[in-house]
């Protein structure tokens, strides 16, 4: 009887080793990314920003927004802000941004515009940028660079830091070079179970002199990918080009994709 008890622990053991689900390897979040290239196709976002000065919390922003995609990534974007009073004059309210125009509506960027205009567009400006989130995560090789050089993972999580020349050289754009471009970035970045950015939190800090030691945390959650999102341009009538509001019209720094002043501001 005892041969007969063992022999069927060992069968029942053998077959429970073997029914044994595998762990399933993780899932590339740029790839996960770029399978979501499809045209018509898109994210919303909610973010929240707080900026402290000498370690007194000096202001909290909060922005939402729409990004649609094309086969490349982000072709569009509609953006809303709602900035603290302090910032109200320069940070703009609204932004759609597409064709390789940005048309912004609302504060000061709506003052003293002729008559039936409500919007003022400028040229050049990045479809993938938040107004707060220093890193954009919808380019493959910012987001690689957050994998790849992550100083833990857990739980879908990726931990690091890095510098904004180096997440300008992840982007192939421009580098900030001297003391801006040596600011260090930590983030942490989740992912879902399909590889998808749940969330993005970061965090800088710099020392201005006179101006105080400045603190910088910014959040953004990632919601719905892969609804269909419709992005439009103003009616034309309804928007002038900032080159024709004369010579006080260049583009705004706060509208940079590289600004550290204007976010500090």
């Amino acid at each position: 009887m005892k041969r007969i008890l063992a022999g069927l622990a060992l069968t029942t053991a053998a077959a429970l080793v073997t029914v044994a689900p595998a762990h399933a390897a993780p899932v590339d979040p740029v790839k996960a990314l770029k399978k979501q290239f499809v045209a018509g196709k898109g994210v919303r976002i909610v973010e929240t920003s707080r900026m402290a000065v000498d370690g007194k919390s000096a202001s909290t922003g909060k922005s939402s927004g729409t990004f649609l995609f094309g086969k490349s990534g982000v072709v569009a974007s509609d953006m809303k802000n709602k900035a603290p009073k302090a910032a109200a004059a320069v940070a703009p309210p609204r932004i759609i941004t597409i064709g390789g125009h940005s048309y912004v509506q609302g504060g000061a960027f709506s003052q003293d515009l002729p008559e039936g205009k409500k919007w003022v567009r400028y040229p050049g400006v990045a479809a993938g940028a938040t107004f707060n989130q220093m890193i954009d995560v919808f380019q493959p090789g910012v987001l690689k660079a957050l994998v790849t050089k992550a100083k833990s993972v857990k739980g879908g999580t990726y931990k690091g830091a890095l510098t904004q020349d180096q997440l300008a050289a992840a982007s192939h754009s421009r580098k900030l070079g001297g003391k801006l471009g040596k600011i260090k970035v930590e983030y942490a970045l989740s992912v879902n179970s399909k590889g998808l950015v749940r969330e993005l939190r970061s965090s800088w800090t710099m020392d201005f002199g006179v101006l105080g030691k400045y603190s910088s945390s910014t959040a953004t959650k990632y919601i719905g990918w892969g609804s269909k999102v419709t992005i439009k341009a103003p009616a034309e009538d309804l928007w002038i080009d900032a080159k024709d509001l004369g010579e006080d019209s260049e583009v705004p720094d706060q509208l940079s994709e590289s600004s550290v002043g204007a976010i500090a501001g």
